[in-house]
């Protein structure tokens, strides 16, 4: 098979949660411009809305569906509808994402609880209801957006935020299970882990500790608006198909020179 072949997803059926802005936006545009149809789907159905216009402008299809991922009757209502428009689900990316800045010690329960059901309940819902369409299929990938935060802690003065940080370590556990107990249907389940972009949810954590961040990042720069482009189409097409649980670091060599 020659290097266009394993890299081609056109006509494929990719659903991108989180999908109006930042990162999922960046992904859904990479599909689209490889020729996939795209659901981008969020709490914001206007902002999904104008990706989706955007998308459509590459000549594929792309519906733009409201969906609170803690919900899971809206995650079953955006299968179904994706299932039934298109007729297959190949691309799942588990997006979606939210965080809570606050000193360890001091976070409200209920504020632990709304990250770890977006973060990571969400995911584990969206993979079930997505896997079982994969299943009957017998093939499919399922990317899960983790972070760089996932692998160890965080000085207080760069993130305070463990909350978010446990869940991402929970969604490499996750991703790397999930993709032991899927391999042997041809479902492949691996994860990106992003270092720092400048998205609207890094925002706060940039203002006060940018220069830090980047004094830890080998290459010297945040994340690009392509530089994630690249890795899920990877993940997605063909060329990963002897690739299972990894978890793919997108972030300048950050994790490489902890210390």
């Amino acid at each position: 098979m020659d290097i266009k072949s394993l890299y081609n997803i056109e006509g494929k059926t990719a659903i991108v949660t989180g999908g109006g802005r930042g990162l999922g936006e960046q992904i859904a545009v990479a599909f689209a411009e490889a020729g996939a149809n795209v659901v981008v789907c969020s709490r914001k159905l206007e902002a999904c809305q104008e990706v989706s216009e955007k998308l459509a402008k590459y000549g594929v299809r792309s519906l733009a569906l409201q969906c609170d991922v803690s919900n899971s009757d809206e995650i079953e209502r955006v299968v179904q509808t994706t299932k039934e428009e298109f007729g297959t689900i190949d691309i799942l990316v588990n997006n979606s994402g939210a965080s809570w800045g606050a000193p360890a010690l001091e976070m409200e329960a209920d504020k632990w609880d709304k990250v770890m059901n977006i973060n990571v309940k969400a995911v584990f819902q969206f993979s079930q209801a997505v896997g079982k369409v994969m299943m009957e299929q017998q093939s499919g990938k399922i990317i899960n957006i983790a972070s760089v935060a996932g692998f160890g802690g965080q000085k207080a003065e760069v993130m305070d935020a463990i909350g978010y940080t446990t869940s991402k370590g929970a969604v490499i556990a996750f991703t790397k299970d999930l993709a032991v107990k899927l391999a042997p249907h041809n479902i492949h389940v691996n994860a990106i882990a992003p270092g720092f972009f400048p998205t609207k949810m890094a925002k706060g954590v940039l203002d006060y500790a940018g220069e830090k961040i980047l004094d830890g990042t080998p290459a010297g720069r945040f994340g690009s608006d392509f530089d994630m482009k690249g890795p899920a189409l990877f993940l997605a097409s063909k060329a990963s198909d002897y690739v299972y649980g990894h978890v793919l670091l997108v972030d300048g060599g950050s994790n490489a020179a902890a210390i």
